[in-house]
């Protein structure tokens, strides 16, 4: 089982970004934080790398009910989502593979709750 789903899209990289989030939107995930990793490497110790970008993809009721399940489970909360330029000038978008994380907490429950976030986060990407 791999740890995330991902595609590559023949977009520019704002275009990607935009297109993700809104498919995220679709399947009910909002995003709630979002890091600039080319901005903050930049910036912090003055590297370059390519437009790089982490997207804290959340689904309120889905995070509501495994916190419910798991009360430790929010360390690992949002679901992330990476969208990053290539060296070819495409983005590969690429989401976290929820069950393969939640695999390290002994809760069936939590890990059903994984399959069906993960089936969602599957299909944004595929759909991308």
């Amino acid at each position: 089982m791999s740890y995330y789903f991902s595609k590559v899209l023949d977009m520019n990289f704002e275009e990607a970004k935009e297109h993700t989030i809104a498919s995220l939107k679709t399947k009910g995930f909002g995003i709630i934080t979002e890091i600039d990793m080319k901005g903050t490497f930049q910036k912090k110790i003055d590297k370059e790398i390519r437009p790089y970008h982490i997207l804290g993809a959340c689904n309120p009721n889905y995070a509501f009910e495994a916190l419910q399940k798991e009360n430790k489970v929010g360390a690992m909360l949002p679901c992330n989502v990476i969208v990053q330029e290539l060296e070819n000038g495409k983005v590969e978008v690429s989401a976290v593979n929820p069950v393969a994380s939640m695999a390290a907490i002994d809760n069936p429950e939590l890990l059903e709750l994984a399959g069906q976030v993960g089936g969602m986060l599957k299909d944004v990407v595929e759909g991308l």
